[in-house]
């Protein structure tokens, strides 16, 4: 068996993610573009957090460079545009709209089945005439916020302290009753799934089980190639789940083993049948790593569990939800990959009001030295990133070393 060195594994690891192409020759952002890639690493994932600009609008970034954040937009929510849709995947995600019938058995677990959040709910007094009375009220007037609907000032309780009409809201749009039509000031607008889904998506439902095999299949081409778990990582997978599926894709052919070189040794990895000439490609040096970008937290490149750790000796944290004085790094990291490394992280935020962008933290990894083609590199991203976000000004905080933030403001 070929054992493939681990220059080739990272080169088709990022070439599968769209993260190999050099700054500068990206394609036009366009509706197409945009979409090709949504559609090649599977989903973006939605996050509400918005330090800089929404998760999903940075994972396009990170592959496109700057583009009008309309383009995105429109493919979500404009009714001659739409491509995409909001729905479950990795997390909650952005999701093409050729991949709506693998919602379906979801939605019909719930229904058949039920979940202790939506039993327990529905089952209080008034809860069911609740559901069915803004159903109707959707159905007669259209797209509507949960803000459109008047609390009278109850208890809560659980659920998010959200109001009676957000949870029958969710729980329509759970059961596939109801879609996100529109996002306005990132609220959701909920309309009936038969007046948001276009006519031509495919609505023929799969088995649990096609839809699982589908998943890890579509997973394991999106990794590029990855240790035996990460291809049911990519949807969330519980590994009791993928492992089987995986083992049974491996038999037939679909899934194919190799042997790689790893930081943690020669490991056996996984990847799809359809990734081997590009495997090949990247063991002869043909594919080649040459891009440099941030990475939000929530990028798709971390979806595949561990690898971060085996294939580049880097260990991705999220410190959203760890107190300030625990934190290692800082609030919204964004790691540094530089061609095939990942090299550092950064913490931004950005005043909008006086279009700043502020590096609360930058940092390099240990052994990464400041030098003069990686600076210059980063500063080309990180000019790239602001023109994205309309940011005119630059404050580093702390650079660790204090040598790299200093160089990068020079060099901008």
């Amino acid at each position: 068996m070929t054992t493939y060195p681990l220059p080739a594994l990272r080169a088709l690891a990022l070439h599968t993610q769209k993260l190999d192409t050099p700054n500068g020759s990206e394609p036009a952002p366009s509706h197409e573009s945009i979409y090709e890639t949504v559609e090649q690493i599977g989903a973006v994932q939605i996050d509400t957090l918005q330090m800089v600009h929404r998760a999903h609008y940075l994972a396009l970034w990170s592959r496109h460079g700057n583009y009008p954040l309309s383009i995105f937009d429109e493919l979500a929510f404009h009714p001659e545009q739409r491509r995409l849709f909001e729905g479950w995947y990795h997390a909650a995600c952005y999701i093409p709209l050729e991949e709506y019938r693998y919602q379906m058995p979801r939605q019909r677990h719930l229904r058949e089945n039920g979940h202790h959040w939506y039993t327990e709910w529905i089952e209080k007094p008034g809860h069911r005439e609740l559901v069915e009375a803004v159903r109707e009220r959707i159905r007669a007037e259209g797209g509507l916020r949960a803000g459109d609907f008047e609390h009278d000032g109850a208890p809560r309780g659980s659920w998010w302290d959200w109001k009676p009409a957000k949870v029958a809201l969710e729980h329509l749009y759970a059961f596939g009753d109801l879609m996100i039509a529109n996002r306005v000031k990132f609220q959701r607008v909920y309309d009936l799934t038969d007046r948001v889904l276009p006519p031509w998506v495919d609505t023929t439902e799969p088995t649990a089980a096609d839809r699982d095999r589908f998943w890890v299949e579509r997973g394991a081409k999106a990794i590029g190639v990855g240790l035996p778990r990460n291809p049911g990582d990519y949807t969330w997978m519980k590994i009791t789940t993928s492992r089987p599926i995986v083992g049974e894709l491996v038999k037939n052919g679909t899934l194919v083993e190799i042997q790689g070189e790893t930081l943690n040794g020669l490991q056996t990895l996984i990847l799809h049948r359809d990734n081997l000439p590009l495997l090949e490609r990247a063991a002869s040096g043909e594919l080649r790593a040459e891009r440099t970008t941030f990475l939000n937290p929530w990028d798709n490149f971390w979806w595949a569990q561990d690898r971060d750790e085996a294939l580049w000796g880097f260990k991705h944290l999220i410190e959203l939800y760890v107190p300030a004085p625990k934190r290692i790094y800082g609030y919204y990291l964004m790691p540094i990959l530089h061609k095939d490394r990942l090299v550092g992280r950064l913490d931004p935020k950005l005043e909008r009001k006086t279009g700043t962008l502020r590096l609360k933290a930058l940092r390099l990894e240990p052994g990464i030295a400041p030098e003069e083609q990686l600076v210059s590199d980063v500063a080309a991203a990180m000019r790239d990133f602001m023109k994205f976000h309309g940011a005119k000004d630059l404050v580093i905080e702390a650079g660790n070393p204090p040598e790299f933030g200093e160089k990068l403001l020079q060099t901008l």
